[in-house]
């Protein structure tokens, strides 16, 4: 027999609904459709069956159920049980109001109307009913009372062919149309993409609930927020920017990458309030006051920052900056710090908002002694550490827990176990790439899915920045249309749902820990690990090694 649902959960209040249903699972043949509590509304009023009988080749009944003891006086029904007696809705009645609710309902749903025999009935399982009774518009055979339990099936069936209104029995075609709107089944993604959307809207609520740490950090002019991977730096920073400039001041919010320069510019261009004099790469702001472009990395590092030294001198006060906020600032040179601090209004003692990480510095701008000495400009600022872990899962962010220090909280979900994939160096890429396509079969989105090299570039990586088309390039990245590919250089600051970490080698291994860092730590809801495990677990050290040890060997397509 075909229940709906399959076992319903039935609460004390409806004992008399589960003796009915109990009597009518044991009585009716297979082939009969049973339902119980069927929600029905019909224009603004709202009704309920009880007990929906649809019996092929003998038609439908719609049964109102009533506990205790049932009685009628003077044309009013009444309802006792250990509490009382009080006045009660004529059974009939709203049997009769459900049935026709619940015809109109299916004749929407399947565009024609129901002409098989549907009758309403009332069962009253703890009452005795004299056989001769009847009352005007109801007659005896619409009552199951307490004697007839033990013969319900037949009940209903002789109601529905001598008192039902309509002419034909219910087709089993008819039934088989009816079921799928009334059981209501629908399957939802049950894919992993699926699951990382309720995962990534946790993790950005966690992530909004640091605006705490700039509430209580108000009154601090010049401060540095030092968090590990995943603790909402870049939320952080660009919340901070907001609120300075929504205060009336001019602000500049910084960053080095493209990527994350690209992030910050489409975040602020959502602000319907006051917005940053300035969104972007510390050089493109530099290029923006006057100071030539120019070419080699000596120039960068250093030609630029001290040109733009020099042109703050003649700035126009108007001109200059109340505040900066500088998002990865473990990123900027001492020398980059000097330039960008000149172009404050007042250098020694103006806004300086710096958010970081000194354990990501994967450009190797400071040597390991300089922080916190003078020559680190971020050194007076005041120091306020996050320690907690919003935006990876808890199984991802243990695998680079040994590289973000001994405070480290993580917060996130379980998650997925991390996948490792162990193989050859010179196999990764294309071994990465196959991940790619399994994920996609997986039921992935192509936009949740990063891949990230850390040495030569993926090929449509390397095709990008051979066409100079990295500007459209980050700008599909930040679309969110189509799979990435990309550099773990050139991914700080940004995530994705998936990201697979491709380790196909190292340029220089005594930056390889914190290049692991930055590519381990990108992934929110599934990390893949790609690439010789001694190798990754010789670069990254014995905590790593434990933790990929503790993930799930994979292999792409088995």
């Amino acid at each position: 027999m075909h229940c709906i649902p399959d076992a319903p959960d039935f609460e004390d209040g409806q004992l008399a609904e589960k003796a009915l249903w109990d009597a009518l699972r044991a009585q009716l043949p297979d082939e009969v459709v049973l339902a119980h509590s069927v929600q029905v509304r019909h224009g603004r009023a709202e009704h309920e069956i009880d007990i929906l009988v649809l019996w092929p080749g003998v038609g439908l009944a719609a049964i109102e159920v009533k506990g205790g003891l049932v009685s009628v006086d003077n044309g009013q029904w009444y309802q006792s049980d250990s509490t009382g007696k009080r006045k009660l809705r004529s059974p009939i009645a709203q049997a009769q109001g459900a049935q026709h609710a619940f015809k109109d309902w299916l004749k929407d749903r399947l565009g024609s109307p129901l002409t098989s025999r549907f009758a309403y009935m009332a069962c009253l399982p703890y009452t005795r009913v004299p056989a001769d009774w009847q009352m005007a518009g109801i007659p005896r055979g619409l009552i199951i009372d307490q004697t007839g339990m033990h013969n319900c099936a037949a009940l209903i069936r002789h109601a529905i062919e001598h008192e039902a209104q309509g002419g034909s029995a219910l087709a089993g075609k008819f039934l088989e149309r009816i079921l799928p709107h009334l059981s209501g089944d629908f399957d939802p993604d049950s894919s992993p993409a699926g699951d990382a959307d309720e995962l990534e809207a946790r993790q950005d609520q966690l992530t909004e609930r640091q605006k705490v740490l700039l509430d209580s950090t108000r009154a601090i002019p010049r401060a540095r927020f030092v968090g590990g991977a995943g603790s909402g730096k870049t939320w952080l920073a660009v919340e901070k920017a907001r609120r300075l400039a929504k205060d009336g001041q001019r602000v500049g919010l910084f960053c080095y990458n493209k990527g994350l320069a690209e992030h910050l510019r489409r975040e602020v261009s959502t602000w319907r309030q006051a917005k940053p004099v300035f969104v972007g790469e510390f050089h493109e702001y530099a290029k923006s006051l006057g100071v030539p472009d120019g070419a080699g990395q000596e120039y960068f590092d250093q030609g630029m920052p001290r040109l733009l030294k020099e042109l703050a001198a003649s700035l126009d006060v108007q001109t200059k900056l109340d505040a900066v906020v500088v998002d990865e600032a473990q990123d900027f040179a001492p020398l980059w710090w000097e330039g960008l601090l000149a172009c404050l209004k007042k250098p020694d003692d103006g806004g300086v908002f710096a958010f970081m990480d000194e354990r990501q510095n994967v450009y190797g701008r400071w040597d390991a002694g300089a922080a916190g000495t003078s020559i680190d400009q971020t050194a007076n600022l005041v120091t306020l550490h996050i320690d907690e872990n919003l935006r990876n899962t808890k199984r991802i962010a243990h695998t680079f827990r040994g590289f973000s220090g001994e405070h480290f909280l993580p917060r996130g979900g379980d998650g997925l176990p991390v996948r490792v994939i162990d193989c050859a160096t010179e196999d990764a890429l294309d071994v990465a790439s196959d991940c790619v396509d399994v994920l996609i079969e997986e039921g992935w989105a192509r936009n949740q899915i990063a891949l990230l090299t850390t040495k030569e570039r993926h090929p449509v990586h390397q095709e990008a920045f051979e066409s100079k088309l990295i500007p459209e390039y980050w700008q599909a990245f930040h679309d969110d249309d189509e799979e990435f590919y990309g550099h773990v250089l050139g991914f700080k600051g940004l995530e994705r749902s998936v990201v697979i970490l491709c380790v196909n080698g190292f340029k220089d291994l005594a930056r390889a820990p914190e290049q692991l860092y930055v590519g381990l730590s990108r992934a929110r809801c599934l990390l893949m690990v790609v690439g010789d495990q001694k190798l990754i677990s010789g670069a990254g050290g014995r905590d790593l090694e434990l933790a990929l040890g503790r993930a799930e060997s994979w292999v792409p397509g088995v």
